[in-house]
């Protein structure tokens, strides 16, 4: 804590010694009329401006830099400027003979007059980081966020979670188009492999966030654009190898643009990888195809991606007693009944860091995702134009598994006879199959005139999947048998939403917004689960979704907004299923969200500061109640929030160094929180009543990240990338006895430029992560019970990762 509080007061104290000089100016067409909302770029700036309702713009600026004026429809214009110039500037911007594709992103980004929290990083910083981990390891330096691997190494099945909120309270899209499970609500990357090498920029908004086209947005959005048109003809090819045996490679290529009306895109990746863990291997491949027709008006594009996944599972991660070396804990594991000898010997004479429960060869998760996506829009004039787009994805796999010592009436088979003799029990193989199909589309109008900025826009979409378990081969009957279906379940699930956001410049310093959304849900499910039990069930849903912001400017250095939303998110699959129907249902949470923003920004620093209190009513949570098999329920409590401060700064000094840094403070509360334990001893469960408030699991109260970065010559980049997360409850008894301890890693990145005539670009990457070779576990989960009159558990932590590298060779042509 001392060590972030000197970095942070570090920071501040730099800012004191830079000017703020600035030059002015105002924007204009081949007509003479003034383009408010153009973006004015400047290479010291780490933060765009956009002129105002009269084209009007005043901004800051060091020695002699190059200005960039952007907007929608018309060149960029470029020009130098040195600080202290008294002349006005006219620049005059000249129409494009295309239409560029920022039109196709407007309608669900935030723009720099949204009174929202939210980050973007673009095509450079993505192309830095990406050495083939996942996607939420590229965003793992944003504020509030937090990272997770099975694997342990960043390749394969990973999680995140953004101010305490996991996946599945978080939008996900790309290109628009709905990608977060509408089942689940959950979003799996690794379904989509190497996906960082097609995507363009990505914006990720904290809290409720704008409207956008898909579920509405619970705690966080993630949107993706993916590759926009290059206007030149390029190649380039990438081969990356690294720590526990990782390799990726990737092509990727661009036709430019020809006859001035098409281009086309094509990227195909394979990557593999042992995985930290033992067993936790991954073999991973993917393709992207996109083609455009542009004309100055109007863009019609076509995207096809697909992503396929092999995992072994290291899903169960490593118990605290194997972590810890405790041999007694661990035999307690076999006289409590969890682990057979088997699997007990196996723990005691494993690696304590690297373990995995699962010895079978084909215990995998195998999955392919199709995804295809089609895209119109068009420009009437300077200021009105349209977005359309369709969509499916089509996905289909299973995970498969050995299970020991079931009960052949649980899959409600005939206990097979051995030797004249019912055996009622033994070893299966088992495989449980998702195929699913999710169709739709989104559109939207955007009208911007004058101080006027119009949104309407609204999808519908369908999701129909099928759930279905099979028995492959059981020990007893001595068979084999992939045809044999023990249950089916089915998901039908249709979504509409339509939305208007509507802004003004109220004064010449203030912005005010409004952005409503109504959401229709109709949910239908049928057939059995795994456990037999018929699930048929119907839920329908109708929600408001009210989001009024201000943002204002008193000057070029200054800005501040206020925002309020409120989104409300309907149970997920699991939720329904596994709740007990004699007892309690879920119900829809409802979140009112609050964000207040100020930022100072000058030639050579940015200083941000976002105070949030999300306040939540009948959030879903566990609290360690079962239903009648057996299975965690998730329960809505009453009231609960998350409260915080995320601090962004940014400096440049010494001319060859940049400094990003972010942290948040956050408190995460429950208010009389009820958990439940299970009983062995006397059955049922007990209950333990919590008075005053409690912390949510996963939920440090402080994260914070540091990008230092140096310029050490023209050819060489150097970056140093620290990451500190606090101490987490794992369960939201906030024991210590059941905590995630906090950690603290470093991890190195260097890029080499190498000089030569023969490529467009040969570039040398390596990164090395956990520097320090810090110890160190990123999720967990547990299971608490009681027997023999005391309390004890079972869990799962997921160590990561000592020091390991990733080198890259990057070939352009």
């Amino acid at each position: 804590m001392k060590h972030l509080s000197f970095l942070l007061f570090f920071v501040l104290v730099q800012l004191v010694g830079f000017g703020q000089y600035s030059i002015s100016g105002i924007v204009l067409d081949g007509n003479g009329k003034p383009l408010s909302g153009a973006h004015v770029i400047l290479p010291k700036l780490s933060q765009q401006l956009v002129t105002g309702s009269h084209g009007a713009f005043n901004a800051p600026v060091a020695s002699k830099e190059a200005q960039t004026i952007t907007y929608i429809g018309f060149k960029p214009f470029s020009q130098v400027v040195s600080a202290g110039d008294t002349q006005k500037l006219k620049i005059v911007l000249s129409p494009l003979t295309i239409l560029t594709e920022e039109v196709l992103v407007s309608s669900s980004r935030a723009e720099d007059k949204s009174p929202l929290a939210y980050t973007n990083i673009g095509s450079a910083e993505i192309r830095a980081m990406n050495q083939g981990q996942d996607i939420p390891y590229l965003l793992n330096y944003t504020p509030s966020f937090v990272a997770t691997s099975d694997a342990g190494n960043g390749v394969g099945y990973t999680n995140f979670r953004i101010r305490g909120t996991d996946p599945t309270r978080v939008n996900v899209t790309i290109n628009g188009v709905p990608m977060s499970d509408a089942e689940s609500q959950s979003t799996y990357f690794v379904d989509i492999p190497d996906l960082a090498s097609s995507t363009d920029n990505i914006q990720v908004q904290r809290g409720v966030g704008n409207s956008t086209n898909g579920a509405s947005a619970f705690g966080a959005s993630i949107d993706l654009q993916t590759t926009k048109l290059n206007a030149e003809a390029k190649a380039n090819y990438s081969s990356s190898v690294g720590s526990f045996n990782t390799f990726r490679n990737t092509l990727s290529t661009s036709s430019g643009l020809l006859k001035n009306k098409l281009a086309f895109d094509v990227s195909m990746s394979k990557i593999s990888s042992a995985g930290f863990i033992d067993r936790a291997s991954s073999d991973l491949k993917s393709f992207f195809i996109s083609g455009g027709y542009f004309t100055d008006k109007t863009i019609l594009k076509a995207t096809a991606f697909s992503g396929f996944e092999q995992t072994y599972q290291a899903w169960n991660g490593v118990p605290s007693v194997r972590l810890n070396n405790d041999i007694a804990g661990m035999n307690q594991y076999e006289s409590d009944g969890l682990y057979s000898h088997q699997q007990t010997l196996e723990m005691l004479n494993s690696n304590s860091r690297t373990y995995n429960l699962y010895t079978y060869k084909n215990q995998v998760d195998h999955y392919q995702q199709d995804n295809y996506q089609s895209q119109f829009s068009h420009q009437f004039n300077e200021d009105l134009n349209i977005k359309a787009s369709a969509f499916y994805t089509y996905g289909r796999g299973y995970y498969e598994q050995m299970v020991p010592g079931q009960s052949y009436a649980d899959y409600g088979l005939t206990s097979p006879l051995v030797n004249g003799s019912a055996v009622s029990n033994s070893d299966m193989i088992t495989r449980k199959w998702l195929d699913n199909n999710f169709y739709g589309t989104i559109f939207s109008m955007n009208y911007r005139k004058d101080n006027n900025t119009l949104t309407l826009g609204g999808g519908a979409n369908v999701y129909d999947g099928q759930h279905f378990g099979r028995v492959l081969w059981s020990q007893a009957a001595g068979y084999a048998n992939p045809q044999l279906e023990w249950y089916r379940g089915s998901g039908l699930k249709k979504d509409a939403n339509l939305y208007g956001r509507y802004s003004v410049q109220l004064t010449n310093h203030l912005m005010g917004s409004a952005d409503l959304q109504v959401r229709n849900v109709n949910y239908q499910i049928g057939g059995f689960d795994d456990d037999l039990r018929n699930i048929t069930q119907s839920h329908k849903y109708n929600f408001f979704n009210p989001k009024f912001g201000l943002f204002y400017t008193p000057n070029i250095h200054r800005e501040a907004y206020l925002n309020f939303s409120r989104a409300n998110r309907e149970p997920n699959r699991d939720n329904f299923v596994d709740a007990d129907p004699q007892g309690k249902q879920p119900t829809f949470e409802t979140l009112n969200d609050i964000e207040i923003g100020y930022k100072l920004k000058g030639s050579d620093y940015a200083i941000g500061i976002n105070a949030y209190g999300m306040m939540y009513k009948n959030q879903l949570i566990l609290t360690g109640q079962i239903n009648a098999v057996g299975s965690p329920i998730m329960t809505n409590v009453d009231d609960s929030y998350r409260k915080g401060i995320e601090l962004m700064t940014s400096v440049k000094f010494l001319k060859k160094f940049q400094w990003n840094v972010n942290a948040t403070l956050s408190q995460n509360k429950l208010q009389h929180y009820v958990e439940y334990v299970e009983d062995w001893d006397n059955g049922g469960l007990h209950e333990n009543k919590m008075s005053g408030e409690t912390d949510i699991a996963f939920s440090p109260n402080l994260t914070a990240n540091s990008v230092l970065s140096f310029k050490a010559c023209k050819s060489v980049d150097i970056s140093l990338l620290s990451n500190y997360v606090g101490k987490q409850f794992i369960d939201n008894s906030a024991s210590n006895d059941r905590i995630l301890k906090a950690y603290f890693i470093q991890n190195l990145r260097f890029d080499y430029t190498m000089p030569q005539k023969l490529f467009k670009e040969l570039k040398l990457k390596l990164l090395v992560n956990n520097l320090l070779d810090e110890k160190y576990e990123s999720n967990a989960w547990v299971y608490s019970y009681l027997y023999n009159g005391q309390r004890n558990k079972m869990d799962g932590y997921f160590p990561q990762a000592g020091t390991n590298f990733m080198f890259s060779v990057i070939v352009g042509f």
